[in-house]
């Protein structure tokens, strides 16, 4: 019987084998750091602003575009599986992360021409029409399906960069990755925070990241893409089912016979997917890549509920700010998001911190998801300390016509900012070390669809929330005022939906 054999095969640019200390590595690696740093100050400084945007611009109501917001989110994110299955199925990282970078560019064209042509934004006190929303949507969406493509492409392809039996090496690159997506993010909330043509310049630093990542081509290992992994996960399952009556003899026997790919980790869980050995065009690699993925679904699962409260920075969290008095002097007024700089310098810190001193750290699996279960536990408390302060915010204000200062959503801003980091940057290095070499990318965009999904469950709260409640008598998040809704009361149910999901969390961590 022909066996496949999946091994870790890279070519350079020209297609031609990989010469070891020129091609890979370190300096290959740091490409990607810096073209993340860019891309990550425009997405984030897009999405901080696109609540006023819609609001202000585009004349939606508050919850409309709280919920606009967290759908382009959750959709850009959602995408970065597509992006990772066209990575691992047909096209190099390299060639992913060009395409798709030049459709997030185009949305923005798209974005920016409408910004400055009055006939495509709706009057005064009207909503927008149907081709103002439809040239809306169209740059909106397109620059969203960029971002899915380039995110899980350009984090695989950096990984890709250093040999996979040195885990070490490749822990201290996401690490490192994450100090610059924090960088980046910075920037996104400082800097770009005070740009009036924020369109135009968020194309001019993309196109700059293309360029960048471009020059890097003739230092690079590039994956060569080894077909559909969707494919052979279905085939597995189908010959499964097929020889579900099959002989447990005949079973040992195939696999006594079949070659396992060394780079595919090895579970004792899903034995009834041995049967799929019967089948002679199914080998042992495919069986241990369909058991090694499907292990990996309920930590992947587990950590949506946590993007719920994620999302709340972007939207209910920014309109709380602009209800709180954001004055530092008479002339000084700090944007909302801004509140993140003092979280992210901390961010800074700790993980330069933790690569200098952290060396003796044994980085296993198990420490990733110790790391991924802290950030669960800190998101739970973010969320009671957000309803505590907007339970005093709307007491000020409603009671003693105070506005108090924006400095107290600080906590929330700081625990969520952690939470987000420790969740994802452990997600993401746990995948990319689990995952078979030919589903890398996959693997590795289940971290974004976890946000993907936790924005859209955020945005199917908001209206479950209004429904229920308004059947009540009262909607906690309906009208334009803040003061007359309950968000305190929507922070608690957030609250007390994460902490269930922790113990959910941890019910499956054990038993990994």
């Amino acid at each position: 019987m022909e066996n496949e054999i999946l091994e870790e095969k890279f070519k350079d640019w020209r297609g031609r084998d990989t010469i070891p200390g020129k091609h890979g590595g370190i300096r290959a690696a740091s490409i990607a750091y810096v073209v993340e740093l860019l891309e990550i100050m425009v997405s984030i400084a897009i999405g901080n602003t696109m609540v006023l945007y819609f609001m202000k611009s585009m004349h939606y109501s508050p919850a409309e575009a709280a919920n606009m917001v967290t759908n382009f989110i959750g959709t850009s994110y959602l995408l970065t599986l597509f992006g990772g299955f066209v990575t691992d199925s047909f096209l190099t990282r390299s060639t992913t992360f060009t395409i798709f970078c030049s459709i997030e560019i185009l949305g923005l064209l798209v974005l920016t021409f409408q910004a400055h042509y009055p006939n495509l934004q709706p009057e005064e006190n009207k909503t927008p029409s149907t081709l103002q929303s439809t040239v809306l949507f169209t740059g909106l969406y397109l620059f969203a399906f960029g971002m899915g493509g380039t995110r899980p492409s350009l984090l695989a392809h950096g990984g890709d960069q250093f040999d996979s039996r040195h885990q070490r090496e490749i822990s201290k690159f996401f690490n490192w990755y994450y100090f610059f997506v924090c960088f980046g993010w910075l920037m996104a909330i400082t800097v770009m925070a005070w740009i009036k043509e924020l369109f135009i310049i968020s194309i001019v630093l993309l196109a700059i990241a293309l360029c960048i990542f471009a020059l890097g081509l003739p230092l690079y290992r590039l994956k060569r893409p080894s077909g559909s992994p969707l494919t052979r996960i279905a085939n597995v399952f189908i010959s499964a089912a097929r020889y579900r009556n099959g002989s447990v003899l005949d079973v040992e026997m195939m696999q006594s016979l079949t070659f396992t790919d060394n780079y595919i980790h090895h579970h004792k869980k899903l034995k009834c997917l041995d049967k799929a050995l019967l089948n002679k065009n199914i080998s042992a690699t495919q069986v241990e890549e369909t058991r090694t993925f499907i292990g990996l679904l309920p930590i992947f699962l587990s950590t949506i509920v946590m993007n719920t409260c994620v999302a709340q920075l972007l939207t209910f969290t920014v309109q709380q700010g602009m209800t709180m008095d954001r004055k530092i002097s008479s002339s000084i007024e700090i944007p909302v998001p801004s509140l993140n700089v003092i979280s992210i310098i901390f961010m800074l810190a700790f993980i330069s911190l933790y690569e200098l001193f952290g060396k003796s750290i044994n980085r296993t699996s198990s420490f990733s998801l110790k790391r991924i279960g802290l950030g669960l536990t800190l998101s739970s408390i973010s969320m009671a300390v957000a309803a505590i302060v907007e339970a005093k915010r709307k007491h000020e204000a409603v009671q003693n016509d105070v506005r108090i200062s924006v400095f107290w959503l600080m906590f929330q801003y700081l625990m969520l900012s952690f939470s987000d980091i420790l969740t994802l940057g452990g997600m993401q290095e746990f995948f990319y070390r689990e995952a078979p070499s030919s589903m890398k990318s996959m693997s590795i965009a289940l971290g974004w669809c976890s946000i993907a999904m936790g924005f859209f469950l955020s945005s199917l709260l908001v209206a479950i929330t209004n429904a229920v409640s308004g059947w009540l008598g009262h909607q906690w998040l309906g009208g334009e005022d803040l003061n007359k809704s309950r968000l305190d009361l929507f922070y608690v149910l957030v609250c007390v939906l994460n902490t269930l999901n922790l113990l959910n969390y941890i019910f499956w961590a054990k038993r990994y």
